[in-house]
């Protein structure tokens, strides 16, 4: 039987920042990272994962609203406008979490 992973808001957000961390050295690919998040979300408790969800949520929003600071506080480039453009598109906001049943 695969042992479970303990849900904290610190483990979360420790196991995101470990998938950021490894995309951003160039040790992990997309792929890879979906499948990482994949295989620690089958280790997750079934009644624990709303919590774990919820958890996820809110270190990726608190994520998202970094970037978006850190974009803003660069000069004005053709290149941020892109990159905002495109983030903005991408992740989930407050409103979407209704309609999120499950990162998998």
């Amino acid at each position: 039987m695969p042992q479970e992973v303990s849900i904290s808001y610190q483990a979360v957000k420790s196991k995101v920042y470990k998938l950021v961390d490894a995309m951003v050295e160039g040790d992990k690919t997309t792929i890879e990272v979906q499948e990482s998040i994949r295989r620690w979300w089958s280790l997750i408790h079934p009644s624990d994962r709303a919590v774990a969800q919820k958890y996820l949520l809110m270190v990726l929003e608190k994520s998202n609203s970094t970037l978006g600071a850190i974009i803003l506080g660069l000069p004005e480039a053709k290149e941020a406008k892109a990159v905002r453009q495109i983030n903005a598109a991408r992740i989930p906001t407050r409103a979407d979490r209704a309609e999120i049943s499950s990162p998998v």
